[in-house]
């Protein structure tokens, strides 16, 4: 019908196009639902092959990795903060377990010693770290000893040495291990062969892993680790030779071919590490030393393969500069 001025009246609003608008949109949601049923239900079965939450231990891995290279690369006495809070924490943790596992392990007096060797390894060098170490586990022994007076911690012979033994091992496994690195970062340089082994460590998880998960299929240690594979530790041993190649020549000035040594030797070492803790772990019955880090486990499960590594790091300092 025509309008009062002659012109045709536009044609009446039909349903069709605000019901292809909807339709539309019903389609992408269904299509954004069905993309994360896919994405979780991928992400569960990685999780299940590595046994962890794996976006959540990469997330946590990222913000460590930063604050460690703020801390260890521009302000050092920050580093010595984030040392004794790690160790802390750590030594905490594992003392905690080991009560869980029937060790009668003072948890608040480890803690406080094992701290006190960050300022004594900085400040005073392996000889203070030695002495530092050696006081904490005679004050740790003469805790154990003095908690025979109190009813509630007596024990017999056998299980007192037991106890204290347990107590001398957190002391040397987590705060003798740590404090080289602490002890190197106070050498001349010493920071960034601290930063380069730790690289080269975490190059060999991400190749363990890597490696392991596209071709694993032969069990590299079933008893007591069942999911590392030989394929997965081959894997490692490759890319942490890159990995120390590359470390070596662009970081720490030295020959390209010193990272041929120093990159599978770290391997080793960190894959002997993450096997010791792993053992440690299967013989105190449990499946991670604590459930402080979402996605890690305890701060120990991170750092199992990172704490022996540091002696063949500073070993390596030691003999470069001595050769230079």
């Amino acid at each position: 019908m025509p309008d009062s001025d002659g012109a045709p009246a536009p044609a009446p609003a039909t349903k069709a196009e605000p019901t292809k608008k909807h339709h539309s949109l019903d389609e992408f949601a269904h299509g954004v639902e069905e993309a994360r049923a896919q994405f979780d239900q991928a992400n569960e079965a990685i999780n299940r092959r590595v046994g962890r939450n794996l976006l959540a231990a990469i997330g946590i891995g990222l913000v460590l990795g930063a604050v460690f290279l703020v801390s260890l690369l521009i302000v050092k006495w920050l580093f010595m903060i984030l040392a004794a809070a790690l160790i802390g924490l750590t030594v905490f943790e594992f003392a905690s377990a080991l009560r869980f596992a029937g060790r009668d392990v003072p948890r608040v007096a480890s803690t406080v010693v094992a701290v006190a060797t960050v300022p004594a390894a900085f400040s005073f060098g392996i000889e203070g770290l030695w002495l530092a170490v050696l006081a904490a586990a005679v004050v740790i022994t003469l805790w154990r000893l003095g908690e025979q007076f109190r009813p509630s911690h007596r024990t017999g012979g056998r299980a007192l040495f037991g106890d204290i033994g347990a107590g001398a091992l957190v002391q040397v496994y987590v705060a003798f291990l740590a404090g080289l690195y602490v002890v190197l970062v106070g050498l001349d340089g010493g920071e960034w062969w601290t930063l380069g082994a730790i690289i080269v460590v975490v190059a060999t998880d991400v190749g363990a892993y890597a490696f392991g998960l596209a071709f694993g299929r032969r069990k590299l240690a079933p008893v007591i680790s069942p999911g590392k594979t030989v394929e997965g530790f081959l894997g490692s041993i490759l890319v942490a030779t890159v990995a120390g190649v590359l470390v070596a020549w662009l970081m720490l000035g030295q020959p390209w071919w010193l990272g041929l040594i120093l990159g599978p030797l770290l391997a080793l070492v960190g894959t002997m590490g993450d096997l010791t803790e792993s053992l440690i772990k299967r013989d105190l019955g449990i499946k991670d030393i604590s459930s402080m880090l979402p996605g890690h486990g305890g701060f120990l499960d991170r750092l199992d393969s990172i704490l022996p590594s540091a002696a063949v790091a500073y070993v390596a300092y030691l003999v470069v500069t001595s050769l230079a």
